[in-house]
């Protein structure tokens, strides 16, 4: 009983962080991941949910509107790029995928791949976002 109580407040903590931190999605996943993991499994599940929160609040931060609405207002190329693997956000596109630079922020680039639009990270060629 003692840890629900310890684990609330740290719940509590993790919800109400402050607008520097909110920034940070590494660690605000992890103080999450970390205060769920305490309720569910105690100090171990506070462990692995800090680690798995910290990896999730990396990747879910999305790119910009004005680079979503620049990738979904692009022309589709003249060549369709297929490719076997599932396309999936996290994961790399194969190097036989050209990626395009979105020339307004130079931090993300795009692709087209098995008729879907996709927002990459151009130096890791890592998927951000898949368009529909």
């Amino acid at each position: 009983m003692r840890k629900i109580f310890v684990a609330v407040p740290l719940t509590i903590a993790a919800l109400f962080t402050t607008g520097a931190h909110a920034e940070d999605g590494a660690l605000t996943g992890a103080v999450g991941g970390a205060a769920t993991g305490a309720i569910v499994g105690g100090p171990v599940g506070a462990a692995v949910g800090g680690v798995a929160g910290a990896v999730i609040g990396t990747a879910i931060d999305p790119p910009p509107q004005k680079v979503v609405t620049y990738v979904r207002e692009a022309p589709m190329p003249t060549k369709k790029v297929v490719v076997e693997e599932h396309v999936v956000v996290g994961t790399a596109l194969p190097e036989t995928v050209v990626v395009t630079p979105v020339p307004e922020d130079p931090t993300y680039a795009y692709a087209v791949v098995n008729d879907e639009r996709v927002i990459v990270e151009p130096s890791s060629r890592k998927v951000i976002q898949i368009l529909n």
